[in-house]
């Protein structure tokens, strides 16, 4: 039975405890490194994304998403999971910007994903474009993880991949998801992004990141996958 005396921050920091797995926080600290290793619990994303199901349907989840920051990964990691799982758009947009400059690591960021946002593409692009002027790298990274994930099939745009070509950064975080989405855009749009890595608009790094993850798709041909590593520059720059 809950306690009713104990707030929902706690009660939920007492369930994340209570599902931990010390090997797989040892494995989490070793593939997050700009998480503290005192800040990862180790829950499991399975075990998140179920009590992230459980806990959308109560009320008093309102306080714990507006409780930040959070004093954990896996808190934050449950915070992305519980924005994933709201039907209200509207509701969905204003959590996300609030939670947005907590972000501070690939994995949070990259499990933040709502599934409302598929119903509101049109509402969404705009939000997008604001995202990718931000000054915080997760929010940058955001920014085309989304345009990724919602604007490279039915509503692609060639100006769409232009943007991400055009955002020049230092930031390792924000151009691996360049090189990722790149990647993703010749699968999906060869002939539309293909000359932006003949013109090697991309910076060294990101143009040869982006190649090598090409090269790795089932989606991309052999003939093309062999095009594509003959456009692989000599040196690159790695990002911060």
């Amino acid at each position: 039975m809950t306690d009713h005396f104990k707030g929902i921050e706690d009660e939920i920091r007492e369930g994340l405890f209570q599902r931990r797995d010390s090997k797989y926080r040892d494995f989490q600290s070793r593939l997050i490194p700009t998480a503290a290793p005192e800040s990862i619990i180790g829950v499991r994303t399975p075990d998140l994304r179920k009590y992230a199901k459980e806990l959308s349907k109560r009320r008093e989840i309102e306080a714990f998403l507006k409780k930040l920051p959070h004093r954990y990964f896996d808190e934050n990691q449950l915070h992305a999971f519980l924005l994933s799982e709201m039907k209200d758009y509207g509701r969905c947009i204003e959590a996300v910007n609030a939670f947005l400059p907590y972000v501070d690591n690939w994995a949070t960021c990259d499990q933040l994903s709502p599934k409302v946002f598929k119903k509101h593409r049109g509402e969404i692009l705009p939000q997008i474009m604001d995202w990718m002027g931000s000054e915080h790298s997760y929010t940058v990274r955001f920014a085309i993880g989304m345009l990724m994930q919602h604007f490279l099939e039915e509503d692609f745009d060639p100006s769409y991949p232009k943007i991400v070509l055009e955002h020049r950064s230092e930031e390792y975080y924000i151009n691996m998801m360049r090189a990722w989405y790149f990647a993703t855009a010749l699968a999906k749009q060869y002939d539309a992004v293909l000359p932006m890595i003949e013109e090697r608009g991309l910076d060294p790094w990101t143009q040869n990141k982006t190649i090598q993850k090409a090269v790795e798709s089932y989606r991309i041909t052999d003939e093309q996958k062999l095009y594509l590593k003959s456009l692989k520059l000599a040196t690159g720059k790695r990002g911060k």
